[in-house]
């Protein structure tokens, strides 16, 4: 992994009152970067914001995931509280795949953003 961004990988973590069992979290704006150095065909995580952060109010985000620089997902905004949201992607073809948090309101700064259960499929 590549990028100055801030984060921390953690055993257990809540989103919306679930339990998820790893990950890694982030604060927005953020951008990990991985060099995928190997034919992988898909990444899988569940995202949304940590529980950690609903007593620091209404801050939302936005989690997008990248391929060789380009979009291939995007979410809505998500806010503490909200249910986690899965995540799918197709990598075939793809070296590198950036998680990108983005945010959405003057709080989004604040969010602690959880990529939950993160798993790059590959050959």
């Amino acid at each position: 992994m590549e990028d100055g961004t801030w984060m921390w990988p953690r055993q257990g973590m809540s989103i919306g009152d679930s339990t998820y069992a790893y990950g890694v979290s982030v604060h927005a704006p953020s951008s990990l970067l991985i060099r995928l150095n190997r034919q992988c065909t898909r990444y899988d995580a569940m995202v949304g914001v940590d529980d950690l952060s609903a007593p620091l109010g209404p801050g939302g985000v936005r989690f997008s995931v990248y391929g060789d620089d380009e979009r291939l997902w995007r979410s809505p905004v998500v806010r503490p509280g909200d249910p986690a949201l899965p995540v799918r992607v197709d990598l075939r073809g793809r070296s590198t795949l950036r998680l990108v948090v983005e945010e959405h309101t003057p709080f989004g700064q604040a969010a602690v953003a959880d990529w939950a259960e993160s798993r790059i499929s590959c050959s």
